[in-house]
């Protein structure tokens, strides 16, 4: 569970019943969290022509300054995904007044296209909803998850020449006005 002061987030009951849980990161995790990253961009640097030391390197710089960028310039919530107490993930997010932001999700290797991370996707679509709310991302183009983004209903609103700005707008029942982000 995900939780503070106007804010909470738990996992669907399908994923706990199979052993899946969210607790806080704490630096302890900081290990895990490179690990993951790193997974992350692997097929990227399989394009580059570097030692494995100079990619070691590349990845430990793009990390501490994505952590650091993600504690100091966001109001981020970071969680890890466990399974069975062994974290598979994480799931950064940042409570907004319109919006959810998925900051970052990933997944390591192994349980990857599996539906977890569409689960947790679409929990968090319905977490925001009650709070009359939508999710916004930010999906690097070449991210195999865009189509699970599109597929549950994530539109591009803006890009940059890595990134593509998504969004899945609050669509309330009845005569509500809809939020935008």
């Amino acid at each position: 569970m995900m939780a503070d002061a106007g804010f909470s987030f738990e996992l669907p009951p399908a994923l706990v019943a199979k052993g899946f849980s969210l607790r806080p990161e704490t630096d302890a995790d900081v290990p895990f969290a490179m690990r993951l990253y790193a997974s992350t961009r692997e097929d990227e640097l399989a394009q580059v022509d570097w030692s494995p030391e100079q990619k070691s390197l590349f990845l430990a710089q793009q990390f501490t300054a994505q952590r650091h960028h993600y504690k100091t310039q966001m109001d981020c919530r970071f969680a890890l995904i466990e399974q069975h107490g062994v974290p598979v993930g994480r799931l950064y997010l940042e409570p907004r007044q319109t919006q959810i932001s998925i900051v970052d999700i990933a997944l390591i290797p192994e349980v990857r296209g599996k539906g977890l991370g569409q689960a947790i996707i679409e929990a968090l679509i319905a977490t925001a909803a009650t709070s009359g709310r939508g999710i916004g991302i930010f999906v690097e183009r070449f991210n195999p998850a865009l189509r699970l983004y599109r597929r549950v209903g994530f539109t591009e609103i803006g890009e940059t020449e890595v990134y593509l700005e998504m969004e899945r707008v609050y669509e309330p029942r009845g005569d509500q006005p809809k939020q935008a982000s």
